[in-house]
């Protein structure tokens, strides 16, 4: 494991880039954003590749921030509709950034923030402040995440905060994964543990809900080739939990990679790219973001699993991305 320089923000600021290397994984990440640049895993014939896109200079992401490729995305991950919320009876108003609505932590989000970072075990810590009013978020932040490697190379994420006022908290990781690797063909097939979905309306709002995907193209419990048309929140089976469970599988048969997810989390948005546009270096459905994450717009939403973090508490939630292969049919 080591660091090094990757580059420098206009502010002067500058960006360091961690290496973490175990179990047959090396794994990339930046202090800005959090984001998770490259993971170097072997396909089924044993010829190592980058599976997730990203950009090879600072210069990219800062270009392209729009997609949040690889990032640490919060204080509140996925949307908050009308860009606001009310909590203990007063109303919160947040910085708009995607129509009227909240994204991923508004316009400076975690994503666009430089973290601290100190070694840990087999990986880095990354933690920073969030202050009070920040992107109008309510409460002093302190938040933490840690990427670290498994003996077996599998990627764990673990997230950490605490507030010093109520406030409201959802992380995730924006990685779009492409198993096929560097110059890979074909497609990925998606196994999904989750019967329902959160169906949502024209900006993508969650109407409050719950769908069941039995007999639609949303029905994934058994497998289903996944290249467009998904931007949707799904309704983990197993709920919440203390600890990680397997809840997914990516699998590309040309390169034979498996991906599998285990998360804490109750839900799940799966998002294949549909709108990434010409000025990017991938197109649209290159990728698939697995986001790990309670529900958006849950602080409006109290059917929803709560995202409500008062002072003496602790806000914990880990993912696990673990590597395989599989051979071949025939082989």
């Amino acid at each position: 494991m080591h660091s090094e320089l990757f580059g420098t923000l206009p502010d002067g600021s500058p960006v360091h880039r961690w290496t973490l290397e175990r179990g047959g994984t090396r794994v990339r990440v930046l202090t800005y954003g959090g984001v998770v640049q490259s993971v170097e895993v072997p396909d089924r014939d044993g010829r190592t590749g980058n599976v997730v896109l990203g950009f090879p200079g600072l210069a990219g992401y800062l270009a392209h921030p729009g997609p949040y490729f690889g990032a640490l995305v919060g204080r509140y991950a996925n949307r908050i509709g009308g860009s606001g919320f009310t909590l203990d009876g007063r109303r919160y108003d947040l910085a708009p950034n995607d129509g009227p609505n909240s994204l991923h932590g508004g316009g400076l989000g975690f994503d666009k923030r430089v973290w601290d970072a100190e070694p840990v075990g087999h990986g880095v810590r990354l933690s920073r402040v969030s202050p009070d009013g920040e992107e109008g978020f309510p409460g002093r932040l302190t938040v933490s995440a840690e990427y670290t490697l498994e003996e077996s190379g599998a990627l764990r994420i673990a997230y950490e905060a605490v507030t010093d006022a109520p406030t409201v908290v959802n992380l995730t990781n924006h990685a779009y994964w492409n198993l096929r690797g560097p110059g890979g063909t074909g497609g990925h097939e998606l196994h999904l543990a989750a019967s329902r979905l959160t169906p949502v309306d024209a900006d993508l709002i969650p109407t409050g809900s719950f769908e069941d995907v039995e007999g639609t193209r949303f029905d994934l419990r058994e497998g289903r080739a996944v290249a467009s048309g998904y931007d949707h929140n799904f309704v983990l089976d197993k709920g919440p939990t203390d600890s990680a469970v397997e809840v997914a599988e990516l699998y590309a048969p040309g390169s034979g990679r498996v991906l599998t997810v285990a998360t804490t989390e109750p839900g799940l948005q799966v998002y294949t790219a549909d709108h990434f546009d010409a000025s990017l270096p991938f197109a649209p459905g290159e990728g698939v973001a697995l986001e790990t994450q309670h529900f958006p717009d849950s602080p409006n939403r109290p059917e929803f699993p709560r995202t409500e973090l008062r002072p003496g508490e602790v806000f914990r939630s880990a993912t696990v991305y673990g590597f395989s292969t599989r051979r071949a049919p025939g082989r």
